[in-house]
C-alpha cells in the first residue's frame, strides 16, 4: 500500500470513547495541537453498555473530572433522564450520584463539544500503526489507508475495539461493541513497540421494546428530588423525566439457564478473556450462587426518543433463543421483544504495570494509555484516566512538570496508583472500599480538593475559578460563624429536639455542638439562628458533614500526611535493588521490574513487605 503524508500534530488520541474524549479535550485546551482518531464519527461517546453516568465511587470520579475542568459531568447534566443519590442511608463517604442518560443525546452533545474545540481535529480513520524513532520515542501514526501523521505523543484509548470479538452462544465473529468494526491492525504494532498485552472480556444485556413490558407488574423506581447536578458549572439542575423499574428473576429463569449452560461460550471454553468480577453475566450468577432464589433486574430507558429499554443485571453470552426464553419467564416480561441481543465481547488491553503515574509507558517515551486499554471497566474510570493522560502528554511537550494525583487527593489518584503498583488480572472497577481515604474523597467536596489544581493547570477558566473562590469563602465564613453562634433554650427549640429524638437543652449552647448530634442538621436549626446567611443546600450539607465527622476527618488527614511523606521520597530511576543489603530477593525482583517512582508506590507493590520498605528507606538516606 502506498503511504502518504497527511499532516502533523503534537498529540494523537486513538479512540473516541470516554477516555479519548477527555484526553483530546484536555490536551487541546492546554494548547497542544491535537487529533482525535476514531473508527466512526457516529460512535463518539457511545454507551455500548448501560446509558448511565455515575454510581458508587463512579459518581465521585465524575465530580473529580468536572472539578479539574473535564467534560463528562457537563454532558451528563445536559442529558439526564433520571437522577438519584445512591447510599443516602449510609455515611457521606459513600454517597454517590448516578444518572440515567439519554444515549443518543449524550453522543450528540459530546461530538458537538469536540467539533467546536480549538486546537483539536476529529478524524474518522483506523490507526493501524504507531511508530517510534531510532531513540524509541513516538514519532507518528499510520491509518489503514496509508495516511501518515507525524506526532510527538500518542494516547491509546481503544476501549473494547482492539481485536474485538463478539460471542453470542455458538456465534462468534470479529467486531467492536454495538456491531461496529473491530480495530484489527493495531495490536501487532503495539507489540512490536514492546507493549505487553492480555485478553479481557465484558458483556452486555439485551435491549428490549418498551411496549412489550407490563410495567404494572414491576416495581417503580422514581428519581430523587431535588436533583443534584454533576457539574459545578450547572446552574439549573436537570429534571427527572423518566421512571426506572425493578424486576426479578425466578426459579424458572434459573432452570432455563442451567438447562442451556453448555451453549454458553463462557462455560464451553470459547471465551479466553477474563471478565469483570463485579459485573458478572446472569449465567455466571446462577452458577456461582445456586441457592439464591432471585436476582434483581433494573429496567432503564435508553433515551427519550427511543423505545429501547436496558435490562441492567442481565448481561449474557447465551444464544438469542435462550435469552428470549429465560426473559419470558420473568414477571412482566412474558411478551418481551428483543431489539438488540445480548453478547459478550473479548478484547486486547495492556498490562498497566508498564505505566507511570502520568499513564505514559515507562520504556516508550510519548506513548500513553487510558481507559479499558489499561485494564479498567466503566465509562467514568476511562474518562478520569483520559484526562490525566491528555494533561500529561501536553505538559511533557511543553516542558512542564508531570501532573499526578495522590491517593488522598482523588479517586482518580487511587485508581491510577492501584493500576501501576498492583496491576489487574481482571477488569478493574472503582469502588469506595478501594480507598483508605474515602471520607476525604467525598462526592460533595471534589471542587475543594481539585479546582485549584485545575486552575493552575489551565483547564479551569477564570470565571469558574472566581465562583469557586466565592463558594469556598462562604463555606469558611459559615464554618467559623457556626462555631461562634450561641443557641439559647426555648420552648419551641426543645419541642423540636424532642421530636427529633434528642435531649432538650437548659443552658445556651454553641450551634456547632448541637450540630454534632446525629439527629440534627443545619435546616433543623435555621429557625433558631436568625443571623444565618442564605446558604445553598449543598453548602449546608457540607457544613453538616464537616461538623459531624470532624474527628474521623482529622484522623484520615493525619494518615494522609504520613502517606504523603512516603510519596514525597523519590527513588532514583537507576537504583540497583539487587545490590541493597537486607532486601529480600522477591522484593528486589518486583522493584526491579516495576521501578516505582516513590517509596509510597513501592510500599503498595505486592510482594514488598514493610520490612523491605524500611530497608529501602535506609538505603535512600545513605545515598543522600
Amino acid at each position: 500500500m502506498t503511504e502518504y503524508h497527511m499532516g502533523e500534530f503534537e498529540v494523537a488520541v486513538v479512540g473516541g470513547g470516554h477516555a479519548g474524549i477527555e484526553a483530546a479535550l484536555a490536551a487541546a485546551r492546554l494548547g497542544a495541537n491535537t487529533a482525535l482518531f476514531t473508527l466512526t464519527l457516529d460512535g463518539i461517546a457511545n454507551m455500548p453498555c448501560n446509558p448511565a453516568i455515575g454510581g458508587t465511587a463512579k459518581g465521585q470520579l465524575v465530580r473529580e473530572i468536572d472539578a479539574l475542568g473535564g467534560q463528562m459531568g457537563i454532558a451528563a447534566d445536559k442529558t439526564t433522564l433520571q437522577s438519584r443519590m445512591l447510599n443516602r442511608g449510609k455515611g457521606p463517604a459513600v454517597h454517590s450520584l448516578r444518572v440515567q442518560s439519554d444515549r443518543a443525546e449524550y453522543r450528540r452533545v459530546m461530538k458537538e463539544t469536540l467539533e467546536h474545540q480549538e486546537n483539536l481535529r476529529v478524524i474518522q480513520a483506523e490507526i493501524t500503526e504507531v511508530r517510534a524513532d531510532e531513540t524509541g520515542a513516538i514519532c507518528g501514526v499510520v491509518t489503514r489507508l496509508g495516511a501518515y501523521y507525524a506526532v510527538k505523543a500518542c494516547i491509546i484509548c481503544a476501549g473494547t475495539f482492539l481485536n474485538g470479538k463478539i460471542f453470542a452462544g455458538e456465534g462468534c465473529y470479529s467486531a467492536g461493541p454495538d456491531g461496529m468494526l473491530a480495530a484489527t491492525g493495531l495490536t501487532e504494532s503495539l507489540k512490536s513497540l514492546g507493549v505487553s498485552l492480555r485478553r479481557f472480556k465484558t458483556g452486555t444485556p439485551a435491549r428490549v421494546h418498551r411496549r412489550s413490558i407490563d410495567f404494572s407488574r414491576l416495581e417503580r423506581q422514581p428519581g430523587e428530588e431535588p436533583v443534584t447536578p454533576f457539574s459545578y458549572l450547572t446552574e439549573t439542575p436537570p429534571q427527572n423525566i423518566c421512571d426506572c423499574y425493578i424486576a426479578y428473576t425466578n426459579e424458572k429463569t434459573h432452570q432455563v439457564i442451567r438447562d442451556n449452560i453448555h451453549r454458553s461460550p463462557l462455560f464451553s471454553g470459547q471465551i479466553e478473556g477474563i471478565g469483570p468480577r463485579y459485573c458478572p453475566s446472569i449465567e455466571d450468577k446462577v452458577v456461582r450462587f445456586p441457592h439464591k432464589e432471585r436476582h434483581q433486574i433494573f429496567v432503564e430507558p435508553c433515551g427519550e426518543s427511543t423505545e429501547e429499554m436496558y435490562l441492567q443485571g442481565m448481561s449474557s453470552s447465551l444464544p438469542e433463543d435462550v435469552v428470549l426464553q429465560f426473559l419470558r419467564t420473568i414477571e412482566g416480561f412474558e411478551n418481551i421483544q428483543i431489539m438488540r441481543n445480548a453478547y459478550a465481547i473479548e478484547y486486547d488491553c495492556c498490562d498497566p504495570l508498564q505505566l507511570t503515574a502520568t499513564l505514559e509507558f515507562k520504556d516508550i517515551p510519548g506513548l500513553y494509555g487510558a481507559g479499558q486499554f489499561n485494564g479498567t471497566s466503566g465509562y467514568e474510570e476511562a474518562a478520569g484516566q483520559g484526562l490525566i493522560a491528555g494533561v500529561n502528554a501536553a505538559r511533557k511537550l511543553q516542558g512542564k512538570s508531570p501532573f499526578t494525583l495522590e491517593r488522598d487527593e482523588a479517586y482518580i489518584g487511587t485508581l491510577i496508583d492501584d493500576l501501576i503498583t498492583k496491576g489487574c488480572n481482571e477488569p478493574y472497577r472503582m469502588m469506595t472500599s478501594r480507598s483508605e481515604f474515602r471520607l476525604l474523597l467525598r462526592h460533595d467536596n471534589a471542587d475543594f480538593r481539585l479546582t485549584e489544581k485545575g486552575y493552575e493547570m489551565g483547564l479551569v477558566t477564570e470565571e469558574r475559578y472566581r465562583r469557586f473562590r466565592a463558594k469556598k469563602e462562604a463555606f469558611e465564613a459559615e464554618r467559623k460563624r457556626v462555631g461562634e453562634t450561641v443557641i439559647r433554650p426555648s420552648e419551641a427549640l426543645n419541642r423540636m429536639l424532642e421530636e427529633k429524638g434528642t435531649s432538650p437543652i437548659s443552658l445556651p449552647v454553641r450551634e456547632r455542638e448541637l450540630l454534632k448530634r446525629p439527629q440534627l442538621c443545619m435546616a433543623d436549626l435555621a429557625p433558631f439562628d436568625p443571623g444565618r446567611p442564605v446558604l445553598s443546600r449543598e453548602l449546608e450539607e457540607q457544613i453538616d458533614i464537616d461538623v459531624k465527622y470532624e474527628g474521623y476527618i482529622t484522623r484520615q488527614e493525619a494518615a494522609a500526611r504520613q502517606l504523603r511523606r512516603l510519596s514525597d521520597m523519590e527513588i532514583p530511576a537507576d537504583l540497583d535493588y539487587r545490590q541493597i543489603s537486607g532486601l529480600r530477593l522477591e522484593a528486589a525482583e518486583k522493584l526491579s521490574k516495576l521501578r516505582p517512582a516513590t517509596i509510597g508506590q513501592a510500599s503498595r507493590i505486592s510482594g514488598v513487605s514493610p520490612a523491605d520498605v524500611s530497608v529501602l528507606i535506609i538505603r535512600l538516606n545513605q545515598l543522600r
